[in-house]
């Protein structure tokens, strides 16, 4: 089997012959607590132990909200609004001294608006404006009444504007708009008049601040430029000066300065010379070519051949007019001989053409011949005098560097001259002209009705309050309180099987009737215990030992109900009262205390039969406590009473063994011995499981058998179960219980 243990009865000589009886395995081992998770349960629990002082401390906190709130002073707020263009409109060049602001940076740039709007000098600014200084709307009418002995008015008036500025920072609110770029400015106080008034000056202080702080920026740029570029002139006056010594000096004359833009470098007189005559031997030599190759190509051809013979206008004319002339000889030839003086005459004219003839031909050629000599000559005097420039420019090489340094610095200040003159008409043209980056939207008016207190928010959250507060004192409350209060308890806590456990029974309520009724919601939880050690036990010759941490846990009732329901199944059964402490069990009973019990039995004195009560129930028989023994412990502990046990284990079938509680006393250890099984009564809501668990192992240590545990008393309600289960789940029958 697997959560039993099969106990062989020992021999019958001992302490009586058993059955196979089934015990947990907890009594042969220690027994393992489960562990124990927050459950709804649990907390239900916590909410029903705890429900007056939840209760209490929620009503008292709702009293203190509702008591605050008709104390405090109501408060009156006002708003005026602002609009913000963060990248404002700008009319002429230099309005952005301060701009820059990118679109990712606008929720940075309102956020600080709101710094400035919340800022202590606008503040001072605002109060300053207000004369609140001289006023006592704001600073109440008492204010003179602090004021310091060795102040003059003029000082008290400063010091009362810096108080009043102090008040007006603590009562301004604004918050960074999310979706536009408009600011409420608000103004909290309890005069809605002042409320309003002041909510306006904020938002008429904020826009002349945004205002003078861009013309403040003009101002600032505008002086800062004239010094940089006075510093600017005076460098630059430095720089030239040092540029022309050192051309001076070194003799170089500057025909220019090349700027930046176009390549940089300086031009000197030399290096122009030399760039010009590079430029005429480059001319002259492609000259020369032209007439070196004419005149190659011409030279050996014959004058009347060439090209500009044949088209010269002269030559022409005059060829015309030989050929006229040869003519005007053919026809005279034909009538006259040659010596006919005509013929002579056109012969010599001819002879004249054909000379003027060939001397053109022959200057045309030369020419080309002399253009080609002349065109050779200046390229040679031209290639000379460029040797010589150049010669001079390598010389001047080394020298324009160095000045080229000296010019270029000098270059750099006159393009930065040129940039600070060129911003500072920018911003001078732009010093009065409002950029417009803040200008009021709408102005306050006077609140109708005070936005605090509001009796809801405050009840609300006094509610709140009340609740975290009653959470936290119960959750303390039950930190600090061990006690056993669910079934699971005694399993997990005290390291104990539970057997069973009874329902509470309201004071005045009568057991006895309910101990009569077999349908009783008690009666019924008996019944469940019975069976439960009547599964546990021996079915004959067993000891069963009740007992309990301290007083008034109800084990005696226990005991009393449990052999009654035992001695109602037929067993012989004999209930012993060994509570010689305090004992109860006739009182319990309603029988008159007897003259014989136990102590004299146990002494020999008297025979079990004289002392024993009969017909209280068939049967049972009871054994009480007759007369109170001097020293009960030395009596327990004595050879005779576990003597006794043994005798009774052949006469009853079961015997029921009530003593005292384990507490401060040894009597219940030491009786643990002499029984087959210990059980322990444990009254919910009142045994700390400190003290049950040391009850517990003060039993063990004594080698006591304990095989469980009964939870008396229990309220289902108390352990965090339903109203149906503390109501319902007795009932049988037509008695019901209803509490």
């Amino acid at each position: 089997m697997n959560d039993r243990s099969i106990i062989q009865a020992p021999e019958p000589d001992g302490r009586g012959a058993w059955m196979d009886a089934y015990l947990p395995d907890q009594q042969l081992a220690q027994y393992q607590p489960r562990p124990q998770f927050i459950s709804m349960a649990s907390i239900r629990g916590i909410l029903y132990r705890q429900r007056w002082m939840i209760a209490g401390v929620i009503l008292i906190a709702a009293t203190a909200g509702l008591i605050w709130t008709l104390l405090t002073t109501p408060m009156y707020e006002a708003r005026s609004t602002v609009k913000i263009a963060p990248f404002g409109n700008f009319v002429v060049e230099g309005q952005d001294v301060d701009q820059g602001i990118s679109g990712n940076q606008v929720y940075d740039y309102l956020a600080t608006q709101i710094g400035v709007i919340k800022s202590r000098s606008l503040a001072q600014y605002v109060a300053e404006e207000r004369g609140l200084g001289n006023r006592y709307d704001l600073l109440g009418n008492d204010i003179d009444e602090s004021r310091p002995p060795n102040l003059t008015d003029a000082q008290w008036v400063e010091e009362k504007t810096k108080i009043a500025a102090s008040i007006l920072s603590g009562s301004v609110v604004a918050e960074v708009p999310e979706s536009n770029w408009i600011i409420p400015i608000g103004f909290r106080s309890s005069n809605p008049a002042l409320a309003a008034e002041m909510a306006n000056a904020y938002a008429d202080a904020f826009v002349a601040s945004d205002s003078s702080d861009t013309i403040a920026d003009n101002q600032y740029a505008r002086e800062y430029l004239l010094e940089q570029i006075e510093l600017t002139r005076t460098s630059l006056q430095e720089a030239e000066e040092a540029a022309n010594l050192y051309a001076r000096n070194t003799g170089m004359v500057v025909a220019q300065t090349v700027s930046s833009e176009d390549g940089g470098g300086t031009v000197t007189l030399t290096s122009s010379n030399l760039a010009g005559i590079n430029q005429r031997v480059a001319e002259a030599r492609a000259q020369r070519i032209r007439a070196e190759q004419r005149w190659r190509s011409v030279q050996g051809l014959p004058a009347a051949q060439l090209p500009e013979v044949q088209t010269n206008p002269v030559l022409q004319t005059l060829v015309s007019e030989r050929t006229a002339r040869q003519a005007e000889l053919a026809s005279l030839r034909q009538r006259y001989n040659d010596q006919f003086p005509e013929i002579v005459k056109v012969r010599s004219q001819l002879d004249i053409l054909e000379r003027q003839i060939e001397r053109s031909s022959a200057d045309i050629k030369a020419a080309i011949r002399n253009d080609y000599t002349v065109a050779r000559n200046q390229e040679q005097a031209l290639e000379g005098e460029l040797s010589s420039v150049t010669g001079d420019t390598l010389a001047e090489q080394d020298t324009r560097v160095q000045y080229g340094v000296l010019e270029r610095e000098a270059q750099v200040l006159r393009d930065q001259m040129q940039a600070l003159l060129t911003r500072y008409n920018q911003i001078n043209s732009a010093a009065n002209v409002k950029t417009g980056v803040v200008t009021k939207l709408d102005a306050a008016t006077i609140p109708g009705a005070p936005y605090a207190p509001s009796l809801t928010r405050n009840i609300t959250l006094a509610l709140v309050f009340g609740v975290a507060l009653a959470a936290g004192l119960a959750v303390l409350r039950e930190t600090l309180d061990d006690r056993i209060r669910s079934l699971d308890d005694v399993e997990s806590k005290i390291g104990l099987p539970l057997i069973g456990h009874t329902p509470y029974i309201k004071d005045g309520s009568d057991i006895t009737t309910d101990e009569t009724n077999p349908f009783s919601a008690l009666m019924e939880a008996y019944s469940s215990i019975r069976a439960t050690i009547d599964f546990t036990l021996p079915r004959n010759r067993a000891v069963l030992h009740l007992t309990s941490s301290q007083a008034g846990e109800g084990k005696s009732t226990t005991a009393v109900i449990l052999a009654e329901l035992f001695a109602s199944l037929g067993r012989k059964t004999l209930l012993i009262d060994a509570d010689l402490r305090r004992p109860s069990v006739t009182r319990l009973l309603g029988i008159e205390k007897p003259k014989l019990g136990l102590v004299e039995v146990v002494l020999g004195h008297a025979e079990l039969d004289e002392a024993v009560i009969k017909g209280v129930h068939d049967n049972l028989q009871i054994l009480p406590v007759g007369q109170l023994a001097p020293n009960p412990a030395e009596l327990i502990a004595s050879q005779a009473l576990g003597d006794f046990i043994e005798k009774c284990r052949d006469e009853y079938s079961l015997i029921i063994m009530d003593s005292s509680p384990v507490m401060g006393l040894a009597d219940a250890p030491m009786l643990s011995r002499l029984a087959d099984a210990t059980i322990f009564v444990l009254e919910a809501n009142k045994v700390p499981f400190a003290q049950a668990r040391a009850a517990i192992r003060r039993v063990q240590s004594a080698n006591g058998n304990v095989a469980g545990a009964i939870l008396t008393k229990y309220k289902a309600l108390e352990a965090g179960q339903s109203y149906g289960y503390q109501y319902g789940y007795y009932q049988y029958g037509d008695d019901k219980q209803t509490d």
